[in-house]
């Protein structure tokens, strides 16, 4: 053998054993993470490397993870967990000794707010969305405890519900009609739990049970989430089972005779399985009198019940089966008489000259008075509930979640429409049954370090049907003299329209399918192109049927024709369907870690509608069937943001938008008292812009908070619109081009703040907080078209909070709302066939209480 060879074979030996020790010579990292208030293991924390994206671990059930092959120290990790603080760990050498790493809840730092409006984990302030997330901590101790008090949190946000079936969320004025909901509309502004699209707007009126956070997202967000919208998206996320045991259960009393109680509790069932249960109850009496029954209205009696099963067989896979039912029973909501108008019919079709011919005296007006004197009960019985089954399975560098849900929603109601003491209007009821079934299915991952994205299928399957009874419109002995049209004495025929009315069985069948997605490319280190795109196909079918019963009994051809005057018969069907394609381009350009600057170009749509309340007729008697659908809404939207943190625990935030809409869909109110719900119209052209701020602060033991929004949102072509309540009985079409929406102020804020220090109370250590919270908006249109009458005064609301707060233990607090015992409206809605009077719905009186909880 040549000594060539044998040196060969030397140098092959000692680059086999370097490499083999090499290998070897690894190094492994063992961790724990604990939540550092109570100590307790943290299951399904992320740890990723920095500079290794495929370097991703997650804590098991004891709070325990492994880093594997780490070649290169210093290393660094980023450790994130919803509802934790992010934190950034650096490995400067290997120590064989297990690291204990410890997070803050997000109760207790405000700067790194872990959010998945991306349908991924992420800090809020990284996203290129406009976005306010409220924690379940904070919703809890504001007593934001549904939608309605949430909007006194994020002022882009509407809200209005004369009633749950009648409810109206929308974010930047846009998203929901205003009033009377119309059964055949899709809403603007998806409402999400878990990743559940909520069809129904009445889902909107349930209280929160179990909440870890909210986020509110504005503008359009079809690239990312299943069902389509075009004004932005609530996206709530529930506490998750947990394998570690734990639970609270509070109780909370108020004036009113206000009690509400919770309970949830968690733990593993196996090592494989775990469960959450969860439950809340509400009670309160009546914020009005009715002097007529002697009984309080506008009660709250509620129930709401949630258990979540989760199996985890191994770090890559889990299931959550979820089953939830919400219960409602109030004597409300009733409306209290806030104004009267003069309009342009006959002065003997006037309000005041038609109650005066009945021999009536309307109660001093005085809406704050909170008094009614209404002769039919009003009753809201609701039902909601559903099961859902969610799945998650991680695969290389992404997630795979599969969420198949179904649910229900029953409605029973019974309002008093005239608003009055008078047997007019005797019966106003809509109750409906609903069904709903949807599936999505989504992957978001990591292509590469420059390359991540969102991609995704949806379908939702919607039934609503009347129950059996129908849907019923009905006068009483009184109303012949608000109907009356002429002054022809065969109105005043005894009997004539007393307990004549309609049945309706609108029925309705729909189908949405989705295909969407979004890419986010780092084509450098600091800007970011974000492209979208969603293909939507919609098909709706709708059959209506309508029939009159009782009344006088008469073959005379005037009285019938009367009779018919006031309800009649229809009938009619139709069947829609729509595709569309919609997308959006972002750009964000990151100068340092603490700026995020983004622009962003949208459109968006609605889906086509489908009038299900019944339609106008000619002056034959005939329905207006072109009237029946509706075009589909599109959204062109332009949007600037900045996202800030100057230093330390404090963030500035703006946002600019503009939003073009074509075929603005919306709920007109009509003086035909046979289509008392009123109609579904398009307004040729709206135009939405404004300016919002998003400022927070802590510091030490300070925290302060104020968000500002800046609204302009005005008709800018809509010709053929109804009159406003005052000019009833003037032209039967108006332009009101360059008047403004409804429910839309041009002002709206609210800015608070919390100051804490350490003490003791019961053996227990703690933060003893005192908090201020403050809303503002301005005056708002109520009226689809802008009224004399019909506007809100502008209002500001201050609610308060103090007490003792422990992780672990007892807290107790003392509350306040509406501390000034400020009188204020939410809405102003005209009586049903256009008479000239109008009714409030009253915002609530001052309340407070106190709130004790104990967490385990």
């Amino acid at each position: 053998m040549s000594s060539n060879s044998i040196v060969l074979k030397k140098w092959s030996f000692l680059f086999f054993t370097f490499t083999f020790v090499h290998s070897f010579a690894q190094h492994s990292i063992y961790g724990k993470i604990l939540d550092s208030i109570n100590e307790k293991p943290i299951n399904s924390v992320k740890i990723t490397s920095k500079s290794d994206k495929n370097l991703s671990v997650q804590t098991d059930q004891d709070g325990l993870f492994v880093l594997n092959n780490i070649n290169d120290f210093p290393s660094e990790f980023k450790i994130q967990k919803s509802g934790f603080e992010v934190k950034q760990l650096i490995l400067k050498e290997n120590n064989n000794d297990t690291l204990i790493i410890k997070l803050l809840p997000n109760d207790f730092v405000i700067t790194e707010v872990i959010v998945t409006a991306r349908r991924r984990e992420e800090t809020a302030q990284q996203v290129p969305i406009p976005i306010n997330v409220i924690s379940g901590k904070k919703a809890e101790e504001t007593g934001a405890f549904n939608v309605n008090r949430l909007k006194e949190l994020v002022p882009s946000v509407q809200f209005y519900s004369s009633t749950p079936r009648n409810t109206s969320l929308s974010i930047r004025g846009l998203g929901s009609t205003f009033g009377l909901t119309n059964d055949g509309l899709d809403p603007g502004v998806g409402f999400y739990v878990d990743g559940v699209y909520y069809a129904r707007p009445a889902a909107t009126t349930l209280d929160f049970v179990d909440i870890e956070r909210i986020e509110v997202l504005r503008g359009p967000q079809g690239t990312l989430f299943g069902k389509n919208t075009t004004a932005g998206t609530f996206n709530v996320t529930t506490k998750q089972p947990s394998f570690t045991t734990g639970g609270t259960a509070e109780i909370s009393f108020g004036n009113y005779g206000f009690i509400q109680a919770k309970t949830s509790v968690t733990g593993a069932i196996s090592d494989k399985f775990a469960n959450r249960f969860s439950a809340s109850g509400t009670h309160r009496d009546g914020t009005i009198y009715n002097s007529r029954t002697s009984q309080d209205l506008n009660d709250i009696n509620s129930i709401a019940i949630r258990d979540q099963l989760l199996y985890k067989p191994n770090e890559n896979l889990k299931f959550i089966l979820t089953g939830d039912y919400n219960r409602l029973r109030a004597n409300g909501y009733a409306q209290v008489i806030a104004g009267v108008v003069t309009t342009k019919r006959a002065a003997y079709r006037q309000f005041g000259n038609i109650i005066s011919d009945l021999g009536y005296t309307l109660p001093a007006i005085d809406p704050f008075n909170r008094t009614v004197d209404t002769d039919t009960p009003w009753k809201a019985e609701q039902d909601m509930g559903g099961l859902s089954l969610n799945a998650e399975y991680t695969l290389g560098k992404g997630k795979i979640v599969s969420t198949s849900a179904w649910r229900f929603w029953n409605w029973n109601p019974s309002n008093d429409r005239d608003f009055t003491g008078l047997s007019a209007l005797a019966k106003s009821q809509a109750p409906s049954k609903h069904q709903q079934w949807s599936q999505e299915i989504r992957w978001s991952g990591n292509f590469n370090e420059k390359l991540s994205g969102v991609f995704g299928v949806f379908g939702i399957w919607q039934r609503l049907r009347a129950d059996k009874e129908g849907q019923i419109e009905e006068a009483g002995k009184d109303q012949w003299r608000f109907s009356q049209n002429s002054t022809s004495t065969l109105w005043q025929t005894p009997g004539l329209l007393e307990g004549y009315g309609i049945r309706s069985y609108p029925s309705l069948n729909s189908f949405s399918g989705a295909v969407f997605g979004q890419l986010d490319w780092n084509f450098t280190e600091k800007i970011s192109l974000l492209p979208g795109i969603r293909i939507n196909y919609d098909k709706k079918e709708i059959d209506f049927k309508r029939y009159t019963y009782g009344g006088l009994q008469t073959t005379d051809p005037a009285l019938l024709a009367l009779k018919n005057s006031v309800y009649s018969n229809q009938e009619f069907n139709a069947s829609i369907d729509d595709t569309n394609f919609s997308g959006q381009l972002t750009l964000a350009y990151k100068p340092t870690k603490n700026y995020n600057l983004f622009g962003t170009f949208s459109t968006g749509f609605k889906p086509v509608g489908l009038n299900l309340g019944g339609l106008p007729t000619d002056s034959n008697g005939n329905a207006l069937t072109e009237l029946a659908v509706v075009k589909p809404e599109r959204i062109l939207h332009y949007e600037l943001g900045l996202k800030s943190q100057p230093f330390k625990n404090f963030i500035f935030n703006l946002t600019l938008y503009n939003s073009n809409i074509k075929d603005y869909q919306i709920q007109v109110q009509a003086a035909d008292l046979s289509i008392n719900r009123g109609y579904l119209a398009n307004a040729e052209k709206v135009r939405v812009r404004g300016i919002e701020t998003d400022l927070s602060y802590s510091f030490s033991n300070l925290n302060f908070y104020s968000n500002l929004a800046y609204t302009e949102a005005i008709y800018t072509k809509f010709i053929n619109a109804p009159p406003a309540l005052e000019n009833t009985g003037g032209p039967t079409f108006v332009d009101i081009s360059g008047g403004v929406l409804p429910g839309v102020s041009k002002w709206a804020g609210s800015t608070g703040g919390e100051i804490n220090f350490s003490g003791k109370f019961l053996n227990y250590n703690g933060d003893y907080f005192f908090a201020l919270d403050s809303y503002y908006r301005s005056t708002f249109s109520s009226s689809p078209t802008p009224s004399q009458f019909l506007n809100v005064p502008g209002y500001a609301l201050f609610n308060s909070r103090f007490g003792f707060r422990v992780r672990s233990g007892v807290t107790t607090y003392l509350w306040v709302r509406n501390i000034l015992n400020r009188d204020y409206f939410e809405q102003l809605l005209p009586g049903a066939g256009n008479a000239g009077h109008y009714a409030a719905v009253l915002g609530d009186p001052r309340t407070y209480g106190i709130t004790i909880k104990y967490n385990f």
